[in-house]
């Protein structure tokens, strides 16, 4: 029976594969029917899409066995690559022979768009002393291989399958002298976190040395200042004390920084004591001018709302300066940790804060920011107002109500006499 493909488009995409005859006259072929002939419309149909299935088949009812010695070129092939999953999951001897053909080829299927599936389905199945062999393996190239897009899936995998202590140690061992790269890097700061997800507080202190070490650098980087967070999360309070300490001594540099200033809210927000006064010490001083900045702005306004009582005196008094509240007031940012300060400074102090901002209230009134501000100040003088005026109200009605007794007219009678 003729290829009706090749009878239309003059070629086949099944080529030997097709079991249909191939006509070898250009007059069976509509394809040179049509461009031979200039006088006829130039139209053609749309293709058939490639035919997959003939290539799935090959695998159909294939063995590992009928590819031994090929299997290396078969794990970068999408369907080759899910044969050996699927054969990998039924039978314990195909994957010690798919083991023995591709465990030296690693280093360069872990960052292969297929062959890393292969590999982390590998690393979940074999054997301990199977894995050792794969750790060795790649140790030397895991950097690398964690910094591509393919290959951070396969670490994170291998990282989540170790279990010996000479395992853990060659991957940790690895890792150490590049730990600032990978938490700065897209792919590799997921390595970083599955280590501190998986690993034991104790295999994980280099993370926290190197973190510390470099603080300034990791906190200040969109990726490291996310990494800096989970830390915190997976810390021993040994290992929390050790970085609340060092975010401490860089806190002023860091909390003008697009994402430092996370990191140093983060800290406040663990709600130890310790950590909180360590941190807010560092800003007494610098608060009119922190409290101007975009980034920083929102970290006074939390010191004021977490800071024990003696510190938060420290923190308002520098903003009760008639020479700096002008700007203050005006300013987008610096407004907000004014209206904080109301809310939260002590009697005494609000007072003060009060008759330093009184004076320009005109000034800011007709903005919505002043209008809150002006709503703050008198809030407290409501209730005395309002009592004052109930007890007014109270005795007219009392009177009008008298007067109308006597007479025997309304009160608006009265009124109008």
């Amino acid at each position: 029976m003729p290829c009706p493909q090749f009878l239309q488009w003059g070629f086949c995409l099944d080529q030997e594969l097709c079991p249909h005859l191939h006509a070898t006259r250009a007059s069976d072929s509509l394809y040179q029917h049509y461009t031979l002939n200039n006088n006829q419309p130039h139209f053609f149909l749309p293709p058939s899409p490639p035919p997959t299935r003939r290539v799935e088949d090959k695998f159909a009812n294939a063995n590992v066995q009928d590819f031994k010695g090929k299997l290396y070129a078969i794990c970068k092939d999408q369907n080759g690559c899910r044969f050996l999953q699927k054969k990998i999951e039924e039978k314990g001897e195909n994957l010690e022979l798919a083991f023995q053909e591709i465990y030296s080829h690693f280093t360069e299927l872990m960052t292969d768009p297929f062959g890393n599936y292969l590999c982390q389905k590998m690393l979940e199945k074999c054997s301990d002393a199977q894995r050792t062999l794969i750790v060795k393996t790649v140790a030397p190239d895991i950097v690398k291989i964690a910094l591509n897009m393919h290959g951070t899936r396969a670490v994170q995998r291998l990282i989540e399958y170790i279990s010996t202590p000479e395992q853990i140690n060659i991957v940790t061992s690895s890792l150490d002298a590049d730990v600032v790269t990978l938490i700065k890097d897209l792919n590799g700061n997921h390595v970083i976190q599955k280590c501190l997800h998986r690993l034991s507080a104790q295999h994980n202190q280099f993370i926290y040395d190197a973190v510390c070490l470099h603080c300034i650098q990791v906190a200040s980087h969109k990726h490291g200042c996310c990494v800096l967070q989970r830390c915190f999360d997976h810390a021993t309070t040994a290992q929390k004390t050790q970085l609340a300490n060092e975010i401490a001594r860089h806190a002023l540099t860091l909390v003008q920084n697009p994402f430092g200033n996370y990191v140093v809210q983060y800290v406040l927000e663990l709600g130890v004591s310790d950590y909180t006064e360590s941190v807010i010490r560092q800003f007494v001083g610098h608060v009119c001018m922190l409290s101007v900045q975009k980034f920083s702005s929102n970290v006074i306004e939390k010191c004021i709302r977490t800071a024990r009582p003696n510190t938060r005196r420290l923190l308002v008094a520098e903003l009760i300066n008639p020479s700096a509240m002008e700007k203050l007031l005006s300013d987008s940012f610096a407004n907000y940790v004014v209206q904080t300060s109301l809310d939260y400074a002590e009697e005494d102090q609000r007072a003060d804060l009060v008759e330093c901002i009184r004076p320009l209230l005109p000034m800011i009134r007709a903005t919505p920011y002043g209008k809150r501000i002006h709503s703050k100040i008198y809030r407290e003088n409501k209730p005395a107002m309002c009592h004052k005026s109930l007890k007014s109200h109270h005795r007219h009605r009392q009177y009008n109500s008298n007067s109308s007794n006597s007479s025997g007219g309304s009160v608006l009678d009265q009124f109008e006499n």
